[in-house]
């Protein structure tokens, strides 16, 4: 019989871009616990970072008394996070990829967040309930370690 094992975490912060340093710790210690090496965990720390920075700018507008919430969850499979918010929710369909070339050549300020996020994690669902909840769901393979 194969044995398993699955851990959760939690993160509650108020909506403001000073905790961003304090979700990416957070990510960075789950990141440790799945033996992650620092490369791939800085690439989930700045996914995360990207999703509530988002969630701080655009569904909370800079609304300090707010909550943005990041659970995660951890097996041997795979490292799950979880951005959940009660903001103003979008449709992230109508969100066009951008070439970041592009964007750099533009001077564009923006429109990296989704495309970045899309590259760095295996799979992304949002979860949206108009007036009530919004729920971003990054999901990232483990290798397995032989």
């Amino acid at each position: 019989m194969r044995q398993t094992f699955e851990q959760s975490f939690a993160l509650h912060v108020p909506s403001s871009s000073e905790n961003l340093a304090m979700i990416r710790a957070f990510v960075s210690e789950v990141a440790f616990r799945a033996h992650l090496g620092e490369d791939e965990s800085l690439l989930l720390a700045v996914a995360v970072d990207e999703a509530c920075a988002n969630v701080i700018e655009h569904a909370y507008g800079h609304d300090a008394t707010k909550q943005v919430m990041v659970r995660a969850l951890l097996d041997e499979d795979a490292i799950r996070f979880e951005v959940v918010d009660q903001g103003k929710g979008f449709d992230p369909s109508i969100i066009e990829p951008k070439d970041p070339r592009q964007l750099v050549k533009e001077r564009a300020s923006g429109g990296l967040g989704m495309g970045l996020i899309r590259r760095i994690m295996d799979e992304v669902v949002y979860h949206i309930v108009p007036g009530e909840k919004n729920e971003l769901l990054m999901m990232k393979r483990l290798k397995k370690q032989r």
